[in-house]
């Protein structure tokens, strides 16, 4: 049993790992050829960045496999030998907590990496030392805080229910909407800076727009994100009376009042369609079959690996593996979010009346040049780690074409991302 999983591990870090090796040689290929999309040198840097992007990611994937086979080999024995305390619920918490710090420790080079060295060498970083080390003190608090809560809530649930697994896996679906209620609340108190929209017109049009698909928010706000990173972006957050529509200041700067109320009719069309209702349905089936699988291993893997089947042990096998099921999960809901992202860009341009679709297909142009994303990738990449249709198939839904690509040069079918 031990070795079978293993084993599955094992095939997961290959897989991942095959698939950014066909990326970065895909892109390294694509690069070469005609421009599109962007500039022949943005698309060049463009290009560059999403292979170092690839090798970072695969040395983080390694790191984690090597972290893997420690925690399995000695890691948890050393947590149970090194943490002590009578109350049998701080001991599951501190137990647990101290695998999520440690692989938080871990992975923080990465994240330093990511944001001052590749970011910094292709001009998205806007944040200082000083608010990167606010930014990550902050959510180090939060992970202990809230994290510690509902390690408690599991610990509490496996310790008083026959059928642990089912009820962990309510609290812990009911804990996913919570946090999808307050995202925006809690990123206004600690990290963004959100304001009410000054621009009474665009505020005016686009509660008009809203209107018109009968969402109702509490209001639209402007995110200082530009002082973190040069990237364009926009969310709506929160359900019911929460909902709040969040623009990125840069997304305001750099698209025209049309094409911006055509991204939020893209929004819009998500909101009419229920996509956040299905996605959190696709997280709920995942979260269930994680929990279904966890609550009915067999005593004998636990006698192995030579573990008791104290609750912490649950809980620290169940984060081990979790990205092994997220990674298999991740085609069926990039099939359905891909559908539904045709569906929004549908409901999108006709949102925005006889020129709708222009107007969205430049927004969607505009967002590959400003955020300089590669617009080309390996179709099994595509696969496993796209949520979004390629940009290209995107346009051409839209009636917009932008120029062919000379599939033969890559061997393979040509795709895009945005």
């Amino acid at each position: 049993m031990l070795t079978t999983i293993v084993a599955i591990y094992t095939l997961f870090v290959l897989i991942s790992m095959y698939t950014s090796v066909m990326q970065i040689g895909y892109v390294n290929r694509a690069k070469r050829l005609k421009a599109v999309l962007l500039l022949d040198n943005d698309f060049i840097k463009a290009g560059n960045y999403s292979v170092a992007k690839e090798k970072m990611s695969i040395a983080s994937m390694f790191v984690d496999y090597i972290v893997f086979i420690f925690w399995i080999g000695f890691g948890v024995k050393f947590l149970e030998n090194n943490i002590y305390f009578e109350n049998e619920a701080l001991l599951n918490i501190a137990i647990v907590m101290g695998f999520l710090v440690i692989n938080w420790v871990i992975s923080l080079p990465f994240g330093y990496y990511e944001k001052f060295v590749l970011d910094e060498k292709f001009g998205f970083n806007k944040s200082t030392m000083a608010q990167w080390i606010k930014d990550t003190l902050i959510s180090f608090v939060m992970t202990l805080i809230f994290g510690s809560l509902v390690v408690w809530g599991i610990y509490a649930i496996i310790s008083s229910f026959a059928l642990w697994w089912l009820w962990s896996f309510v609290f812990i679906f009911a804990v996913v909407v919570l946090i999808n209620m307050l995202y925006p609340t809690f990123r206004a108190m600690f990290f963004d800076k959100l304001t009410p929209l000054q621009n009474e017109e665009l505020d005016s049009q686009i509660k008009s727009l809203m209107d018109r698909t009968g969402f109702v928010s509490s209001g639209v706000f402007v995110s200082d994100a530009s002082k973190r990173d040069s990237r364009l972006n926009a969310y709506f957050g929160g359900f019911g009376k929460a909902k709040r529509v969040v623009l990125f200041d840069t997304l305001i700067e750099k698209l025209t009042t049309k094409e911006l109320l055509a991204v939020l009719g893209h929004e819009l069309g998500h909101f009419a369609h229920g996509d956040i209702y299905k996605n959190i349905a696709l997280v709920g089936a995942m979260l269930f079959g994680m929990f279904g699988i966890f609550g009915n291993l067999p005593d004998s893997l636990y006698i192995e690996l030579g573990f008791n089947q104290a609750p912490y042990i649950v809980m620290i096998l169940l984060l081990l593996f979790m990205p092994v099921l997220g990674f298999l999960m991740m085609p069926i809901m990039g099939i359905v979010s891909r559908h539904n992202e045709y569906e929004a860009d549908k409901m999108g341009s006709e949102l925005g009346g006889s020129g709708g679709a222009i107007e969205l297909a430049n927004a969607l142009k505009k967002l590959v040049n400003e955020n300089k994303s590669f617009p080309l990738s390996h179709p099994l990449y595509i696969f496993f780690h796209y949520t979004h249709p390629p940009v290209l198939e995107r346009l051409k839904e839209l009636g917009v074409d932008v120029g062919g690509v000379d599939k033969s040069a890559l061997g393979e079918t040509c795709q895009a991302d945005i």
